[in-house]
């Protein structure tokens, strides 16, 4: 495998499909022993905690000023029907 001049280098198709790097991932790279290993980043439970923090984070700030001031039950009343009927 070559590396560019930018210092590139393509990831074979069968290592992203084993480790679950699609386009777009996020991987993070460290110097083990003189090798370097890739990593896929963000799979750590501390990762996706943060990820789902920022992601409410910004739909609270999208939300009107009634809606940021409701809890989660009052939001979820808020989105249940009317009736029994479960649709």
């Amino acid at each position: 495998m070559q590396v560019t001049e930018k210092g590139q280098v393509t990831i074979p198709k069968r290592l992203r499909d084993a480790a679950g790097i699609l386009p777009g991932s996020q991987v993070s790279f460290t110097l083990e022993g003189g090798k370097i290993i890739i990593r896929k980043a963000g799979t750590g439970t501390d990762d996706r905690r943060k990820s789902l923090r920022a992601a409410a984070a910004r739909v609270r700030k999208s939300l009107d000023a009634p809606f940021r001031q409701m809890d989660s039950e009052a939001i979820m009343a808020f989105l249940r029907p009317d009736d029994d009927s479960g649709a």
